[in-house]
């Protein structure tokens, strides 16, 4: 069934970032006007089922606003993020603190590890962003921060920062849903980009098929039901003792070149399925019994240490792993275009998002 995007943000996540934001529930069903002006401006084998919209943001074009000046916050995961934009999509700065030592001290995102180091480098990372762009909090007309999907412990971190320059500057905060703002990010950079578009946004722990129909209007057309891919990527260079310290995807994809795709039968997920969501649990699975049935020390022999026949074993299974985790992605797209086209007849541009972080080139 196609569902809308926006109730991927659970309940419960909702309810905790209202109360930090001091913020009704409800306001985070509709985008502050300085946001919709914001993003208005950036941009001058089955049938599908019939789709539920929803209407987030108001979709009526608005001139841009050059004069608009705006700082996002983002904290969702593993990264310290910030971003200073004005109102006619210029990006003035950028700056981030990756946590990539920590992913390899423990083997993935830990949550209180994470706030922790969100905590430490929130102020140095906003005021970067902010002496890159040549403004201060002064000059801002907005701040905007993630609210979610993501770790609450982690998204606390980021609110409180953006509730704190709100307050002190008395600027508007906006809330931002991850998701959206993954799929309205390409108007931002490429001005041709015209709605209807068909998105997949792919990250370590969301995938998402999604049609833009405008601004504000999305039509999911698939979700991850258990474990995203970069999720997948993640474990699997774990599990063959790669060096993750900058990420599960590149390390793995790395490997995957010097082995034999078609040496391992890895079966592709969710065949049988008609639909366009995505699974990679079960993946992840004939990973761990790939490396246990040909008994490889992963464990406690890191790849830089392993022998040349154990190498070419580790080799063998990260690209037969890589081979199906792309496959998976193909039949899911493939169908999601051909949804698409029935519903919007016009679509003629399909964008790609993904954190390289977690997927490589891949």
């Amino acid at each position: 069934m196609v569902s809308t995007l926006l109730p991927t943000l659970s309940l419960p996540v909702s309810r905790a970032t209202a109360f930090l934001l001091g913020t009704p529930l409800k306001s985070f069903r509709s985008h502050h006007p300085l946001l919709r002006s914001f993003l208005a401006s950036a941009s001058s084998l089955s049938s599908p089922p019939t789709p539920r919209s929803l209407v987030t943001m108001a979709s009526a074009a608005i001139p841009a606003r050059r004069d608009l000046l705006m700082l996002g916050i983002e904290t969702s995961c593993d990264d310290t993020a910030a971003a200073v934009v004005r109102g006619d999509g210029e990006i003035l700065s950028q700056a981030i603190a990756s946590q990539s030592d920590l992913l390899v001290k423990w083997g993935g995102v830990a949550p209180k590890m994470a706030e922790e180091a969100h905590a430490l480098a929130i102020d140095q990372v906003v005021q970067k962003a902010l002496d890159d762009a040549n403004v201060s909090e002064s000059d801002l007309s907005a701040v905007a921060v993630t609210i979610g999907p993501g770790l609450s412990l982690c998204l606390r971190v980021g609110v409180h920062k953006a509730r704190k320059i709100a307050k002190v500057f008395h600027l508007p905060i906006v809330g931002v849903h991850h998701m959206e703002a993954h799929a309205l990010v390409s108007r931002l950079v490429n001005k041709d980009l015209d709605y209807p578009f068909l998105a997949l946004l792919i990250s370590g722990g969301h995938n998402l098929l999604v049609l833009a129909q405008n601004l504000g209007e999305y039509v999911q057309l698939g979700t991850t039901i258990d474990d995203a891919i970069g999720e997948a990527y993640d474990k699997s260079a774990r599990w063959l003792g790669l060096d993750i310290r900058k990420g599960g995807g590149p390390a793995l994809e790395e490997l995957a070149l010097e082995g034999d795709p078609n040496s391992i039968n890895f079966r592709v997920p969710m065949r049988q399925h008609k639909d366009c969501n995505f699974s990679y649990a079960g993946l992840k699975t004939q990973v761990r019994l790939a490396i246990e049935s040909r008994n490889l020390c992963t464990d406690d022999i890191p790849i830089s240490s392993a022998t040349e026949e154990d190498r070419q074993l580790r080799a063998n299974i990260a690209a037969s792993f890589q081979r199906i985790a792309v496959l998976h992605l193909e039949d899911r797209c493939q169908r999601a275009v051909e949804w698409a086209l029935k519903m919007e007849p016009s679509i003629k541009h399909f964008v790609v998002l993904h954190r390289t972080s977690m997927l490589g080139r891949a």
